[in-house]
Protein backbone atom coordinates (compact mmCIF):
# COMPACT_ATOMS: atom_id res chain seq x y z
CA UNK A 1 0.00 0.00 0.00
CA UNK A 2 1.35 3.64 -0.71
CA UNK A 3 1.52 5.32 1.79
CA UNK A 4 3.47 9.23 2.53
CA UNK A 5 6.97 9.70 2.30
CA UNK A 6 9.15 9.61 5.28
CA UNK A 7 11.77 8.28 7.08
CA UNK A 8 11.40 4.61 8.86
CA UNK A 9 14.31 2.41 10.38
CA UNK A 10 16.47 0.32 7.60
CA UNK A 11 16.17 -2.84 6.66
CA UNK A 12 18.57 -5.13 5.13
CA UNK A 13 16.52 -4.98 2.10
CA UNK A 14 17.89 -1.16 1.27
CA UNK A 15 21.15 -2.27 1.20
CA UNK A 16 21.65 -1.78 -2.91
CA UNK A 17 19.79 1.17 -3.07
CA UNK A 18 22.03 2.82 -0.03
CA UNK A 19 24.88 1.91 -1.68
CA UNK A 20 23.77 3.48 -5.04
CA UNK A 21 22.25 6.76 -3.01
CA UNK A 22 25.88 7.01 -1.80
CA UNK A 23 28.08 6.88 -5.18
CA UNK A 24 24.83 9.57 -6.84
CA UNK A 25 26.04 12.24 -4.30
CA UNK A 26 29.38 11.29 -3.63
CA UNK A 27 30.84 14.18 -5.54
CA UNK A 28 29.83 16.73 -3.27
CA UNK A 29 26.36 16.09 -3.76
CA UNK A 30 26.66 15.39 -7.29
CA UNK A 31 26.85 11.90 -9.31
CA UNK A 32 30.37 9.76 -8.94
CA UNK A 33 29.86 7.00 -10.90
CA UNK A 34 32.26 8.01 -13.79
CA UNK A 35 34.71 8.66 -11.24
CA UNK A 36 34.59 5.21 -9.55
CA UNK A 37 34.55 1.91 -11.52
CA UNK A 38 33.31 0.05 -8.68
CA UNK A 39 30.27 1.84 -7.55
CA UNK A 40 30.58 -0.02 -4.23
CA UNK A 41 33.65 1.61 -3.00
CA UNK A 42 32.55 5.11 -1.73
CA UNK A 43 29.62 3.44 0.46
CA UNK A 44 31.93 0.94 1.89
CA UNK A 45 33.33 3.46 3.40
CA UNK A 46 30.62 6.11 3.73
CA UNK A 47 27.00 3.89 4.30
CA UNK A 48 27.18 0.15 4.43
CA UNK A 49 29.33 -0.23 7.01
CA UNK A 50 27.12 1.93 9.48
CA UNK A 51 24.02 -0.25 8.22
CA UNK A 52 26.37 -3.54 9.16
CA UNK A 53 27.60 -2.10 12.77
CA UNK A 54 25.19 -0.07 13.67
CA UNK A 55 21.50 -0.76 12.13
CA UNK A 56 19.68 0.91 14.64
CA UNK A 57 21.56 3.72 13.72
CA UNK A 58 20.50 4.14 9.80
CA UNK A 59 17.53 5.48 8.69
CA UNK A 60 16.09 5.87 4.98
CA UNK A 61 13.71 8.25 3.47
CA UNK A 62 10.50 6.18 1.77
CA UNK A 63 9.33 7.22 -1.29
CA UNK A 64 5.89 5.85 -0.42
CA UNK A 65 6.26 2.58 -2.07
CA UNK A 66 8.98 1.18 -0.07
CA UNK A 67 12.12 2.39 -2.09
CA UNK A 68 14.79 4.38 -0.20
CA UNK A 69 15.67 7.66 -1.92
CA UNK A 70 17.91 8.93 1.01
CA UNK A 71 19.38 7.84 4.38
CA UNK A 72 20.80 9.55 7.38
CA UNK A 73 23.15 7.16 9.70
CA UNK A 74 26.07 7.09 11.45
CA UNK A 75 27.43 6.04 14.93
CA UNK A 76 26.68 6.91 18.57
CA UNK A 77 30.56 6.38 19.40
CA UNK A 78 33.25 7.18 16.92
CA UNK A 79 36.04 5.15 18.45
CA UNK A 80 34.27 2.25 18.96
CA UNK A 81 33.21 2.65 15.50
CA UNK A 82 36.41 3.06 14.41
CA UNK A 83 37.92 -0.58 16.38
CA UNK A 84 34.71 -2.35 15.04
CA UNK A 85 35.28 -0.78 11.26
CA UNK A 86 39.01 -2.44 11.62
CA UNK A 87 38.18 -5.60 13.41
CA UNK A 88 34.75 -6.62 11.40
CA UNK A 89 34.49 -4.60 8.36
CA UNK A 90 37.56 -4.29 6.32
CA UNK A 91 38.44 -8.09 6.56
CA UNK A 92 35.03 -8.36 4.48
CA UNK A 93 36.19 -5.76 1.67
CA UNK A 94 40.13 -4.92 2.33
CA UNK A 95 40.46 -8.21 -0.94
CA UNK A 96 38.44 -6.27 -3.03
CA UNK A 97 39.95 -2.45 -2.45
CA UNK A 98 43.55 -3.69 -2.00
CA UNK A 99 45.67 -0.56 -0.38
CA UNK A 100 47.94 0.68 -3.27
CA UNK A 101 51.63 0.74 -3.02
CA UNK A 102 52.52 3.82 -4.30
CA UNK A 103 50.83 7.35 -3.53
CA UNK A 104 47.50 8.04 -4.46
CA UNK A 105 46.67 8.86 -8.73
CA UNK A 106 43.32 8.31 -9.14
CA UNK A 107 39.97 8.53 -7.21
CA UNK A 108 39.69 5.27 -6.24
CA UNK A 109 42.79 5.08 -5.16
CA UNK A 110 42.19 8.07 -2.64
CA UNK A 111 39.17 6.36 -1.41
CA UNK A 112 40.59 3.04 -0.76
CA UNK A 113 43.47 4.69 1.25
CA UNK A 114 40.52 6.05 3.40
CA UNK A 115 38.77 2.94 3.54
CA UNK A 116 41.83 1.34 4.94
CA UNK A 117 43.11 3.99 7.72
CA UNK A 118 39.68 4.41 9.72
CA UNK A 119 41.75 5.43 12.30
CA UNK A 120 42.15 9.19 10.91
CA UNK A 121 37.71 9.49 11.48
CA UNK A 122 39.45 10.38 15.95
CA UNK A 123 40.23 13.29 16.64
CA UNK A 124 40.47 14.75 20.06
CA UNK A 125 38.97 18.41 19.12
CA UNK A 126 35.38 15.98 18.16
CA UNK A 127 35.71 14.60 21.74
CA UNK A 128 32.97 16.14 23.28
CA UNK A 129 31.07 15.09 20.17
CA UNK A 130 31.60 11.77 20.17
CA UNK A 131 28.68 10.21 17.51
CA UNK A 132 29.22 11.14 13.72
CA UNK A 133 26.90 10.99 10.86
CA UNK A 134 26.47 11.08 7.06
CA UNK A 135 23.36 11.92 5.15
CA UNK A 136 22.43 11.85 1.65
CA UNK A 137 19.28 12.39 -0.62
CA UNK A 138 18.43 11.47 -4.44
CA UNK A 139 18.77 15.05 -5.60
CA UNK A 140 15.38 15.30 -6.48
CA UNK A 141 14.02 14.54 -3.25
CA UNK A 142 16.31 17.54 -1.91
CA UNK A 143 15.00 21.29 -0.48
CA UNK A 144 11.62 19.37 0.02
CA UNK A 145 11.91 19.08 3.77
CA UNK A 146 13.17 15.73 3.97
CA UNK A 147 16.75 16.10 4.88
CA UNK A 148 15.44 17.50 8.00
CA UNK A 149 12.72 15.00 8.61
CA UNK A 150 15.87 12.47 8.65
CA UNK A 151 18.11 14.85 10.55
CA UNK A 152 14.77 14.94 13.51
CA UNK A 153 15.03 11.16 13.03
CA UNK A 154 18.09 10.41 13.98
CA UNK A 155 19.12 13.02 16.55
CA UNK A 156 16.28 11.66 18.80
CA UNK A 157 17.81 8.15 18.37
CA UNK A 158 21.10 9.94 19.46
CA UNK A 159 19.26 11.85 22.39
CA UNK A 160 17.85 8.18 23.36
CA UNK A 161 20.53 6.60 24.14
CA UNK A 162 22.31 9.24 26.04
CA UNK A 163 24.34 10.81 23.45
CA UNK A 164 24.64 14.44 23.88
CA UNK A 165 26.74 15.64 21.07
CA UNK A 166 26.84 14.63 17.24
CA UNK A 167 29.75 15.61 14.65
CA UNK A 168 30.11 15.72 10.94
CA UNK A 169 32.41 16.27 8.23
CA UNK A 170 31.64 18.03 4.61
CA UNK A 171 33.43 19.13 1.45
CA UNK A 172 34.52 22.92 2.51
CA UNK A 173 33.24 23.69 -0.95
CA UNK A 174 29.95 22.18 -1.07
CA UNK A 175 28.22 25.42 -0.07
CA UNK A 176 24.72 23.96 -0.47
CA UNK A 177 24.87 21.59 2.09
CA UNK A 178 26.81 23.92 4.58
CA UNK A 179 23.60 26.12 4.38
CA UNK A 180 21.56 23.25 5.30
CA UNK A 181 23.84 22.32 8.09
CA UNK A 182 23.41 25.98 8.94
CA UNK A 183 20.14 25.76 9.13
CA UNK A 184 19.94 22.83 11.61
CA UNK A 185 21.87 24.38 14.14
CA UNK A 186 25.43 22.89 13.31
CA UNK A 187 28.49 24.84 13.94
CA UNK A 188 31.76 25.24 12.45
CA UNK A 189 34.55 23.39 15.10
CA UNK A 190 38.25 23.77 14.29
CA UNK A 191 40.43 21.14 13.39
CA UNK A 192 44.34 21.32 12.72
CA UNK A 193 44.61 20.46 9.20
CA UNK A 194 41.01 19.70 7.75
CA UNK A 195 42.05 19.26 4.23
CA UNK A 196 39.57 19.87 2.02
CA UNK A 197 36.71 19.31 5.07
CA UNK A 198 35.20 21.35 7.38
CA UNK A 199 33.73 20.08 10.76
CA UNK A 200 30.65 20.58 12.43
CA UNK A 201 29.28 19.99 15.38
CA UNK A 202 25.64 19.94 17.06
CA UNK A 203 23.91 18.87 20.75
CA UNK A 204 21.39 16.20 19.80
CA UNK A 205 18.06 17.90 21.06
CA UNK A 206 16.02 17.66 17.98
CA UNK A 207 14.51 21.30 18.04
CA UNK A 208 14.45 21.52 14.11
Amino acid sequence: MTQLPGPRAYHPDDSAALSDICIRTAAGGSDARHLYPDPELVSSIFATPYAVLEPELTFVLDDGTGRAVGYVLGTADTPRFVKQFREQWLPRVEDRYPLAEDPPRSPTDEMTALLHHPERMVLPELARHPAHLHIDLLPEWQRKGYGRDLMRTFLAALNTKGVKGVHLSMLTANTPARAFYDRLGFTEIHVPDPGPVTYLVRGTQADL
